[in-house]
């Protein structure tokens, strides 16, 4: 039987001048791609092909799926009175013989207004406890909680922290809430993600990343007095309405509450409250219904520089000592210059308002100081701010 054999494709190609006994040949375009794939090396190993399938989802969408769903909406609403007085006691603008003797009309009722604000929090308790900012909820009369399922409740303030601008609110009804887990804002170092969820300008569940950018900012070192913070610093965007938000670490836990934003040219800086901080004062507003801040009842600096410009000394100067306060009590005096308090040393006056802080209301603080060369230990007790006002 017959067997038909394909024929072999025909090269084209022209004769060209012998050159060293070879005859190029010029190959046409239909044998080129054979030829290479003979030419190709026995044992060289193909590259693979790029995989056309990529995640769909970054690290960011999983953080957010563990922690979304506690963060919601805090919508208030206050009542706000103005006078329209002329500053005249009121008893004698209500008198007729003094308003006939001087010709004034009958001063009009004070106008009152209602003002609305919106801002963020995050439930931190299966009770439905919710913790956000003091500003936020700071004056209200009427407190609505929006979840992101679509539910809306009513929530009451159980307390809030001006020093330390948290408050907690309690969800009213319901039984099934979803929290956050709560992170250790000690762990955190500069340059780890920062993931800040909120409902900036109303606009509900927005998610914005950023890194830690710095750690322990006091808040006097951007010009807030009253306050006794420190802060983490994030370049994650905080916008209006997210205060009172969550900070998540790459994991989806919560390391800080949002808190402000300060903007300037080229860039924002957001600021977060540290979780662990934020802890504590939440289960004294939920237990005690306020806030405990030690303090021994001292003026700090720091140690001037030796030189204009120069880097001043570890350390903080006493500059004013309240009379009859713990740190009077326990010998403290002014131009003493504070090295190191529970036997580690501080750099500044930040740190020892910390320590100081840390170390709780009625336990004993070891300071060591330095004074007129000397180094003096001194054993102060802090007291409760509100007790120490009251001297």
């Amino acid at each position: 039987m017959a067997v038909a054999v394909p024929s072999a494709p025909r090269i084209s190609a022209r004769r060209v001048r012998h050159k060293r006994g070879l005859i190029p040949l010029v190959v046409t375009a239909s044998l080129f791609g054979p030829l290479i794939a003979l030419w190709t090396p026995r044992h060289a190993k193909a590259v693979p092909a790029p995989s056309s399938v990529l995640s769909s989802q970054s690290f960011v969408a999983g953080a957010v799926a563990r922690s979304g769903p506690a963060v919601v909406t805090l919508e208030t609403q206050r009542t706000v009175r103005t006078s329209t007085g002329n500053g005249m006691p009121q008893g004698l603008l209500v008198d007729p013989f003094f308003q006939r003797f001087f010709g004034l009309q009958a001063q009009p009722a004070p106008r009152s207004r209602v003002e609305r604000g919106q801002g963020s929090g995050v439930i931190f308790d299966a009770q439905g406890l919710v913790l956000t900012n003091a500003h936020v909820v700071e004056n209200t009369d009427q407190v609505m909680v929006g979840l992101p399922d679509g539910r809306r409740v009513s929530g009451q303030v159980v307390g809030q922290d001006s020093v330390t601008d948290l408050a907690v609110v309690k969800l009213e009804g319901g039984s099934s809430w979803p929290t956050a887990p709560l992170g250790d804002s000690d762990r955190l170092r500069v340059g780890d993600w920062a993931i800040a969820v909120g409902n900036p300008f109303g606009l509900e569940n927005t998610v914005t990343l950023g890194i830690v950018s710095n750690l322990n900012r006091n808040v006097s070192q951007l010009g807030i007095q009253g306050k006794r913070l420190d802060l983490i610093q994030t370049d994650a965007a905080i916008n209006p309405g997210n205060s009172g938000g969550p900070l998540l670490n790459a994991s989806g836990e919560v390391v800080g509450i949002n808190t402000l934003v300060r903007s300037g040219p080229g860039a924002g800086l957001g600021f977060a409250i540290p979780i662990n901080r934020a802890k504590t004062i939440a289960m004294q507003l939920v237990e005690q219904g306020r806030a405990s801040h030690p303090m021994v009842g001292i003026g700090l600096s720091s140690i001037p520089a030796s030189a204009p410009g120069g880097i001043a000394p570890p350390g903080a100067v006493v500059r004013s000592v309240v009379a009859g306060g713990p740190a009077a009590q326990g010998g403290l005096q002014v131009n003493d210059v504070i090295v190191a308090v529970a036997g580690a040393v501080v750099k500044n006056p930040a740190e020892v308002v910390t320590a100081i802080d840390r170390s709780g209301v009625g336990r004993p603080l070891e300071l060591r100081v330095e004074r007129q060369g000397r180094s003096v230990p001194i054993t102060v007790t802090p007291v409760d701010m509100r007790a120490l006002k009251m001297r």
